[in-house]
């Protein structure tokens, strides 16, 4: 995926500034979930088209669906995120409960700083497993 311009007087390989270009373009795809084999299929894919714009259509294509993919991870992310706040909150109670009976009483628990709030669902599957 990337060609050294030249080799030094020692033997190592000299890049251009398109191959950090490149490079940084690849560390984004693969935050997207491809492997290297998956990004070169892409690449071999994309230059096999016989005209610029009908390659770069099938670019805008593949960008269009991983900002499709993208928006929903944030969304996902975001719903988790706002879980995980609920429970937090939520489970700050807990640190001053002073209920002797032990985790067992947690499925139960009557504490009426609770009583106003639904159980978070990440907090009430744990506290029903108990």
């Amino acid at each position: 995926m990337l060609q050294p311009s030249e080799r030094s007087p020692g033997g190592f390989r000299m890049y251009t500034d398109e191959a950090l270009e490149r490079i940084h373009w690849i560390e984004q795809i693969q935050h997207l979930g491809f492997s290297l084999t998956d990004i070169r299929s892409f690449l071999e894919d994309f230059r096999s088209h016989e005209t610029g714009p009908e390659a770069m259509t099938v670019l805008q294509g593949f960008y269009q669906q991983k900002l499709v993919e993208t928006r929903e991870t944030i969304e996902r992310m975001k719903n988790l995120e706002n879980e995980l706040q609920s429970s937090l909150k939520y489970l700050e109670v807990c640190q001053e409960c002073t209920t002797p009976s032990g985790i067992d009483s947690c499925a139960s628990c009557d504490n009426v700083e609770h009583s106003d709030i639904e159980t978070p669902c990440m907090v009430a599957a744990i506290a029903s497993s108990a």
